[in-house]
């Protein structure tokens, strides 16, 4: 696979809709995306050698995403502050590009804005897993 370039990679936010439309968050320069999985340690003194044992697929499964960027007053940005303030979950959608996408309900953790006198209002987001969330290869 070849090296992908980063602006391909695209946060999407649901109307909230029956039928969901996905509208994508404008203005995002940098995402992370963190899939995260806690294990449970299940080691006792009758582990082989005393090695650790992990307990397989008992661990609490997550996922964090952040972005920041160019704050642009466009209709995705008004759903993300409704989104906030309601600290509903709504479904997001992230896009990696050659890759799949991850879909799932998140609660905006954080949200902050920004901006220096000479330059350009800024935001930033963090989005926490509120759910199963799905991945569909592309």
């Amino acid at each position: 696979m070849a090296a992908q370039a980063g602006k391909d990679m695209l946060l999407k936010i649901s109307d909230g809709a029956q039928t969901p439309t996905f509208h994508t968050v404008a203005g995002l320069r940098a995402r992370t995306l963190s899939l995260n999985a806690k294990t449970i340690d299940a080691t006792d003194s009758d582990s082989t050698g005393r090695w650790r044992e992990l307990l397989a697929g008992a661990g609490v499964k997550s996922v964090a995403v952040s972005g920041s960027g160019i704050f642009r007053d466009a209709p995705s940005d008004a759903q993300v502050r409704t989104s906030f303030f309601d600290q509903s979950a709504r479904t997001w959608r992230l896009v990696i590009p050659d890759f799949g996408q991850l879909e799932g309900p998140f609660l905006v953790a954080a949200l902050e804005y920004a901006g220096d006198h000479d330059g350009e209002a800024s935001f930033a987001i963090s989005l926490a897993s509120a759910g199963a969330v799905t991945f569909t290869a592309i």
